[in-house]
């Protein structure tokens, strides 16, 4: 009895499904009445298609690099004609008080700032400068200056430098989406011109443009800086130390090739991205070539920028700095003074150094170049309020002066020349 309640139990089961499919075979031959039965199939199979297809897709975009950097180097809003800058500002121990006269006598809130003061500063010259930040009323409300609060090692002559610069930039890059160049400065740089002027001069150029010192023609530096191998400590030691050579010597390189130039320079976003996003593996080897290359600073996004096809027809050869040099040149350049005062502002250059602290030559500039006093921002269309500049106006209102009438002059003669194209990575 048991057994036949357990087959009766299992058949109404059976039944039921075949009833149902009984059903959907009788719908399915009255749509064939209306609708051809290839067309019902072939909708049910384009359906499916883009089902698998658009997962597939979603697939490749979520192991695949190749979208999420399209995303990220897709071009910045549409903004004025004003571009804007992307600074670095970066100092060691004892550079608190320059950098911070640097940084305010450079200030337009326009712009993007990144400071760091390296590993070598003491712990309370950073947290000062993290507290001047947060207290300033103007910085606190544009919100447009960063630091750097986990400080990297820097050794001038080795690869940290350039680590440290490609680490703003990345920064930069993922903060603000709509600057246009990218400058690095020291806290031993200052400025010549007011940022209404470089604003206002930078607005007639190309935003592909990078503002490089370049050249082929190594001559002593061949052996002194190419062929030598040498290591960094900043890269594996938290105490600053001097670069060491090691041996052999290696040859000098076939595959690309060396140029040399400043340390200083202003680079387009568009090679920015091209550099930190690494979707072309140059910048990546010569990334690893330079780490025992001898002051790689003044070699790395030199050789980048030359080697690269889609850029080397970019480069304007200048740093924009005027910088006094030994002949030939040594390790660091001379410290300017009042004596250099008529050079610095003959040359037409946005930046200068470099400089020691609070030197009369600064105080001159502040007054002479900036109109600016008291350790107060330079003055500009964006200033607002009682004292001036105690208020952010309009950010986009200019007022350039001498100082752009003197960097359009230097620009021009640079990228207007007959012989552009002939300095260009040669």
């Amino acid at each position: 009895m048991g057994s036949l309640n357990m087959e009766k139990t299992c058949a109404n089961p059976l039944a039921i499904s075949l009833l149902v499919c009984l059903f959907f075979l009788g719908i399915s031959f009255n749509m064939s009445l209306v609708f051809p039965f290839h067309t019902i199939t072939s909708t049910i199979f384009s359906r499916f298609t883009s089902y698998v297809t658009m997962t597939n897709n979603q697939a490749s975009n979520s192991y695949f690099v190749e979208s999420k950097i399209k995303q990220l180097t897709s071009s910045p809003p549409n903004n004025p004609s004003i571009p804007r800058f992307a600074y670095l500002i970066s100092g060691s121990k004892g550079d608190l008080e320059k950098l911070w006269r640097s940084l305010r006598s450079m200030y337009h809130p326009w712009n993007y700032y990144v400071v760091h003061l390296d590993l070598e500063s003491n712990v309370q010259e950073r947290l000062e400068l993290a507290s001047r930040l947060e207290k300033d009323a103007i910085f606190s409300q544009v919100g447009n200056v960063h630091m750097i609060s986990k400080a990297n090692m820097v050794t001038y002559r080795g690869p940290t430098m350039v680590a440290n610069t490609l680490h703003a930039c990345a920064i930069l890059l993922e903060k603000h989406k709509d600057w246009d160049w990218f400058i690095n400065l020291s806290a031993s740089d200052y400025p010549l011109v007011t940022q209404d002027d470089l604003l206002s001069t930078f607005s007639d150029l190309k935003p592909d443009l990078n503002f490089i010192e370049h050249t082929s023609e190594l001559g002593w530096k061949e052996a002194k800086r190419a062929m030598p191998l040498i290591m960094d400590p900043g890269l594996y030691k938290t105490t600053k130390s001097d670069i060491f050579w090691v041996t052999p010597k290696r040859a000098v390189p076939t595959a690309f090739k060396l140029f040399t130039g400043s340390a200083w320079m202003i680079l387009s976003r568009a090679f920015v991205e091209y550099c930190i996003w690494g979707w072309d593996n140059l910048p990546r080897n010569l990334l690893l070539y330079y780490t025992n290359f001898v002051s790689s600073p003044e070699g790395y996004f030199q050789t980048v920028v030359c080697n690269a096809p889609e850029f080397s027809s970019t480069v304007i050869n200048h740093d924009m700095h005027y910088i006094s040099w030994d002949v030939p040149p040594k390790q660091h350049p001379h410290t300017l003074s009042l004596n250099d005062t008529a050079k610095m502002i003959a040359s037409g250059a946005a930046f200068a150094r470099k400089f020691k602290q609070d030197d009369p030559v600064l105080d001159n500039i502040d007054m002479e170049l900036l109109n600016r006093g008291n350790g107060s921002f330079t003055p500009g269309g964006w200033c607002a309020g009682n004292p001036p500049c105690s208020k952010v106006g309009n950010p986009t209102k200019l007022r350039p002066g001498p100082g752009a009438q003197r960097l359009r002059r230097l620009i021009g003669r640079l990228v207007l020349s007959a012989k552009f194209s002939q300095n260009q990575c040669n």
